[in-house]
C-alpha cells in the first residue's frame, strides 16, 4: 500500500516511473489564492492534473463554525478528483513548490477517500528540475472528468471538535501543532485573529520534517522524531492554522513506517476553527 507505506516518491524514480504516474500540480499561495493555478497553466510536470487547495480541497467556510480550508464531503472530494480527470486506479503523484506542504494536503486527502496508491513527489518541483526532469509549457488542456470515484474505506481518520474537546479536558496529551514555535506560542500570528495555540498541545513544525535540500529527512531521522509520540499516552491528533500543514506531519510519520494500516487523526478544523468560539481557551505558552 504505497499511500501508508511508501508516502514518497524520489525525483530520479518518479522520472523513470513517468509514463506509468498521474502527477497533480498542487502549488498554492495563501497570499494569492490564484497563483497556483497560474503557475500550473505556464509550466507543469508531463500530464500533470490540477487541484486548487481552496476550490477542489476545501468544503465550504462558516465564518462562525468552521476553519479556514475546512473538510469537504467525501462525496464533494470525490466529485473534486473526478473533475480534474484523475482516474481512481491511477497511481498518484502530488507535488508543489512549497516543501509539500499543499501536496500533503492532497495525499492526505486521497488517503482520506481510501486510495492506496498515492505519494509525494520529494522535494517538489526543484527536485524535478535538479533531476532534469522536463516541463510542459503549453497550454494546460481543459480536464478531461474521469468516471466517479466509489466509496472506499478510509485510510486517513478525521478528529472532531468534540474530540479535541473531550482531549484538552484530559489535558491535551497528543496534540501535535505543525505550525512554527512563534505561532504556537502567540509571539505572532499573521493570519487569525487570535495567536497561541490549543492547550495541551506539543508543537512539532512540519518545516523539522525537511531536510536542508528542500526533501524529507530520511525514514531514520523521522522516526527518531516521531516515534515518541507513539510509544506512550494517547494516540496523535495533528493539527495547524487550518489543516493544511498538519497533513504534512501526517506525512513524515507514515514516511517514517509508523502508520501501518492507517495515519493518526487529523483535526482539521484546527486552530482557525478552534478560536471561533471564543469560549474555548487558548494558551500562549512554550
Amino acid at each position: 500500500m504505497l499511500t501508508l507505506h511508501a508516502p514518497l516518491i524520489a525525483a530520479t524514480s518518479a522520472r523513470a516511473k513517468a509514463p506509468t504516474l498521474r502527477f497533480v500540480d498542487c502549488r498554492f499561495r495563501l497570499d494569492d489564492p490564484l497563483a497556483g493555478r497560474a503557475a500550473y497553466q505556464a509550466a507543469r510536470l508531463p500530464n500533470a492534473a490540477f487541484l486548487d487547495l481552496e476550490d477542489d480541497l476545501s468544503g465550504p467556510i462558516d465564518l462562525a463554525k468552521t476553519g479556514r480550508h475546512p473538510l469537504p464531503t467525501k462525496a464533494a472530494l470525490r466529485e473534486a478528483f473526478a473533475r480534474a480527470g484523475l482516474n481512481q486506479q491511477s497511481h498518484l503523484v502530488f507535488y508543489d513548490d512549497a516543501g509539500g506542504a499543499f501536496a500533503a494536503r492532497a495525499w492526505w486527502s486521497a488517503a482520506y477517500l481510501g486510495h492506496t496508491a498515492a505519494q509525494v513527489l520529494d522535494g517538489g518541483l526543484e527536485a524535478w528540475l535538479r533531476a532534469d526532469g522536463e516541463l510542459n509549457q503549453t497550454p494546460a488542456p481543459v480536464p478531461t472528468p474521469a468516471p466517479m470515484w466509489t466509496e472506499q474505506p478510509a485510510l486517513a481518520p478525521t478528529a472532531s471538535l468534540e474530540a479535541v474537546i473531550t482531549r484538552v479536558a484530559s489535558g491535551g496529551q497528543g496534540l501535535v501543532d505543525a505550525r512554527a514555535l512563534p505561532r504556537f506560542r502567540g509571539e505572532i500570528e499573521p493570519i487569525d485573529p487570535v495567536a497561541g495555540h490549543i492547550p495541551g498541545a506539543l508543537c512539532m513544525p512540519h518545516s523539522g520534517n525537511l531536510a536542508d535540500t528542500g526533501c524529507f529527512k530520511d525514514a531514520e531521522t523521522l522516526r527518531e522524531r516521531w516515534a515518541p509520540l507513539f510509544a506512550a499516552g494517547p494516540a496523535p491528533i495533528a493539527y495547524c492554522g487550518s489543516g493544511v500543514t498538519a497533513a504534512h506531519n501526517l506525512l513524515a510519520m507514515a514516511a517514517a513506517g509508523l502508520c501501518q494500516d492507517a495515519l493518526p487523526a487529523l483535526y482539521v478544523g484546527s486552530f482557525s476553527e478552534w478560536i471561533r468560539d471564543p469560549a474555548r481557551p487558548v494558551a500562549r505558552d512554550a
